[in-house]
C-alpha cells in the first residue's frame, strides 16, 4: 500500500469491504491494492454468481458492482478525510466486451477529483484462480485492454468533510 495514503484508513477500508459489508463481504469482495486515487478489487469466482449457461458465466450486475464499488472508493482515497468523506454515484457507464468465467479483479483510476464532482475509470479483467495464485499480479493486473472483459467509467458526487 503507497505511502501516501494512510495505512490505517487503507486497512479500515479494507476490513469494512472484506468483513462488515453486507453486499460486498457477501461477494467475498478482496481489497488488493490501495493507495492514493487507485484501488484494485477482486471478486472471486462463485458458482451463485452465475448466469444458467453452459459453461457457466459471471452475471454481468457483478461486473457492474465492481465497477462502480472500486470507482468510487478510488476517489473516496482523494478525499482530505477518506473516512469521514462520502461519495454518491452521479453516473455509471460499463462495457460488457466479453464473457467472464473466472475471479473478476478490477482496477479504477482517479480520473479527476474536483470540488464536489469526481470521475474514475475502471478496467476490469477475468482470471482462473487455479491459473493465477500470485498475488502481485492481481495488485497490478494487466491493463491490455485484450484481457479486459468489461471497463467503465463513473462520476461520483464527493462529499468533503
Amino acid at each position: 500500500m503507497a505511502d501516501d495514503f494512510p495505512a490505517e484508513a487503507a486497512a479500515i477500508v479494507q476490513r469494512h469491504i472484506e468483513d462488515e459489508h453486507g453486499y460486498l463481504s457477501w461477494l467475498n469482495t478482496r481489497v488488493d491494492a490501495i493507495e492514493r486515487g487507485r484501488i484494485v478489487m477482486t471478486i472471486p469466482y462463485d458458482e451463485k454468481l452465475t448466469n444458467t449457461v453452459s459453461p457457466p458465466t459471471i452475471h454481468g450486475g457483478i461486473a457492474a458492482t465492481l465497477i462502480d464499488t472500486a470507482g468510487g472508493i478510488a476517489l473516496r482515497t482523494m478525499l482530505d478525510d477518506p473516512l469521514a468523506g462520502g461519495v454518491a454515484t452521479i453516473n455509471l457507464n460499463v462495457n460488457y466486451l466479453r464473457r467472464a468465467s473466472g475471479d473478476l479483479t478490477a482496477v479504477a483510476e482517479v480520473v479527476r477529483a474536483g470540488g464536489s464532482v469526481g470521475v474514475s475509470t475502471i478496467t476490469v479483467v477475468s482470471t482462473d484462480p487455479e491459473e493465477d495464485s500470485d498475488v502481485a499480479a492481481r495488485q497490478s493486473p494487466s491493463s491490455d485492454w485484450n484481457d479486459a472483459v468489461a471497463t467503465g467509467q463513473g462520476a461520483y458526487r464527493l462529499f468533503r468533510e
